[in-house]
């Protein structure tokens, strides 16, 4: 207890001095643009953010119109921030510029790195598991660009006891019906090597039969895999779980019957993925689409009631199996820290013009076109009878209204012990938060963190 009183007390100190170092810069930043606001300190400031807005027009002009604009879209989305390097260049600006980006990084560095250690995040609890006798694992050998071929996957898996049922790529399987034959037949285990959606479903019944479930990341992107912090750039390391596993409690999602690990998706992406020709062409059929689905016939308003709070006209919405991290950072690479908060994650997008884009990008999570809540139950309308639906990537169509919610801990996983786990999320910089831990009174919690 008095080592582990040290360590927080250690973590406390380094949050504090973080704190300190990221209002140090932040003040250094404005002193640099001060200093320079006679000339080209404003001019700076004034391109910059300049050319993030055009930009971000330029976009929208893309992927909302066709021909002329189109084109003329792509042109200023790329002549911006060339535009702005050019002006730094030319006028001499470079230097301020320069100095202004890096203290403005450090600021962001420090602050994100002091709030995230002010309130560390609770791992989410893992128990020791047997080693599981008759294991079945379902593996897609198309998963993943032929991921189990290429790592030898079956061939490991009988190797350390486990049945492996090869699906046949020329041939639609029901993996539901495969995994419930698989427990008929004696198994005390349901695996899969494959894409989230298939996941999901042999998922949904190992929790139905209280059997550990185990992840091989063997598909294309892994998001459940990644979340879970199982090794996605190694998939043979997942299979360690069959003699040195522990095992995870988390929550498994529910979509009108239809189980989700991750996301389930209206709106814009949930129309691209259904057609057909989405799968081979992704971003051409995207661009193809667009149009018509932003601002166009096809566009189409989501009405929502997330528990008790009502949400309308919405052009997208996102409805996430837990959480996902900081909304200010949307990136191929944002994870949910945790997968047994029993909340669900919603995220609503309505953007109908470049200036509301702009807006969007310029005042993030605070802009009127985002919002972000957590959630036990969300229920979608649309004015149509039924609406497509992106259920961990799959298109489906759903009759109206569509209900999500969650089973908490009803999915017991069985992960290795060694893993590289899952790395907190940046915090969203709140600066009274940060004021008041560099410079304030705290408390302290039993669970180390600081309370500012």
């Amino acid at each position: 207890m008095a080592g582990t009183g040290r360590a927080h007390s250690r973590e406390n100190a380094l949050a504090r001095l973080l704190a300190r170092l990221a209002v140090l810069t932040a003040i250094g930043a404005v002193v640099v643009l001060a200093r320079a606001l006679h000339g080209d300190g404003l001019l700076v400031a004034g391109a910059s953010f300049l050319g993030l807005v055009l930009c971000v027009a330029g976009v929208w002009w893309f992927l909302a119109h066709r021909g002329a604009v189109r084109l003329f879209g792509a042109l200023v989305a790329v002549a911006a921030p060339v535009g702005v390097l050019v002006l730094f260049a030319h006028g001499g600006l470079w230097q301020t510029a320069l100095v202004l980006s890096l203290c403005w990084a450090a600021t962001l560095t420090c602050a994100r790195a002091a709030l995230r250690r002010s309130r560390p995040q609770r791992p989410m609890r893992a128990i020791a598991a047997p080693r599981p006798l008759r294991p079945a694992l379902i593996m897609n050998p198309k998963a993943g660009g032929g991921k189990v071929g290429r790592f030898g996957l079956a061939e490991q898996a009988r190797e350390l006891g486990a049945r492996v049922i090869l699906l046949d790529p020329d041939i639609r399987t029901d993996v539901t019906v495969l995994a419930h034959r698989a427990v008929a037949e004696g198994a005390d285990l349901l695996g899969v090597a494959g894409g989230d959606g298939t996941q999901a479903l042999v998922a949904a019944v190992a929790a139905e039969h209280d059997l550990p479930f185990l992840v091989v990341a063997a598909g294309t992107r892994n998001h459940f895999a990644m979340d879970l912090g199982l090794d996605r750039s190694d998939p043979r390391r997942c299979l360690d779980a069959l003699t040195d596993g522990e095992e995870l409690r988390v929550d498994l999602g529910d979509v009108d019957g239809q189980p989700f690990v991750n996301t389930v998706s209206f709106g814009v992406y949930a129309d691209v993925v259904q057609r057909p020709e989405y799968r081979d062409d992704k971003a051409g059929t995207a661009l193809s689409l667009m149009p018509d689905l932003l601002v166009g016939e096809g566009v189409r308003r989501l009405e929502a009631r997330i528990d008790d709070t009502a949400l309308s006209s919405q052009q997208a919405l996102l409805v996430s199996n837990n959480p996902y991290g900081s909304p200010d950072e949307f990136s191929g690479v944002n994870r949910r820290p945790r997968l047994d908060s029993g909340e669900l994650g919603v995220l609503g997008i309505r953007v109908e013009s470049a200036a509301q884009a702009a807006d969007l990008a310029v005042r993030g999570p605070q802009s009127t076109g985002l919002t972000v809540m957590t959630a036990h139950r969300v229920e979608v309308t649309s004015d149509t009878d039924d609406i497509p639906v992106a259920v961990d990537g799959e298109a489906l169509r759903m009759p109206v209204p569509v209900v999500c919610s969650l089973r908490p801990g009803a999915l017991r996983v069985l992960v290795p012990r060694d893993r590289p786990g899952v790395p907190v999320p940046a915090p969203p910089v709140n600066w009274r938060r940060l004021l008041r831990l560099a410079f304030g009174r705290s408390e302290r919690t039993p669970e180390g963190e600081i309370r500012a």
